[in-house]
């Protein structure tokens, strides 16, 4: 069994080694109830937590999350120390990095990009 950091530990109240594994497509933590496809890239730093998912050839890298029942598909990229949360959907082409946040059932799609400390939330749709 992998050594689990205490800092990944603490991303899920409760949660023992054995709930978590690295992505083998970059080795970043995924823990036991969010899937990531093999296709998928998840970074060192990068969590992937909750019911979440990341599918396709979607990138989370530094020390990006996705949590709760977020998904991140297409060729999208989480970057930076973004969080993806809720029922937030990124896909296609869009960019999500710095601080920002994108959360409730938020829409971040099309070569849209969401930077800096912005916060996306709600029903909003970001699209470009």
């Amino acid at each position: 069994m992998e050594n689990v950091p205490n800092d990944v530990l603490e991303l899920v109240s409760g949660s023992a080694p054995q709930d978590w594994h690295k992505h083998p497509n970059g080795g970043g933590w995924v823990y036991k109830d969010a899937v990531v496809s093999g296709d998928a890239l998840v970074t060192g730093n990068a969590r992937v937590t909750g019911n979440a998912r990341v599918f396709g050839h979607a990138r989370v890298t530094g020390n990006a999350r996705v949590t709760g029942d977020a998904l991140v598909t297409g060729h999208a990229r989480v970057t930076g120390n973004a969080w993806i949360t809720g029922d937030a959907l990124v896909t296609d082409n869009a960019r999500v990095s710095g601080d920002a946040w994108i959360s409730g059932n938020a829409s971040v799609y099309g070569y849209a990009s969401v930077s800096g400390d912005a916060r996306v939330t709600g029903n909003t749709v970001v699209t470009k």
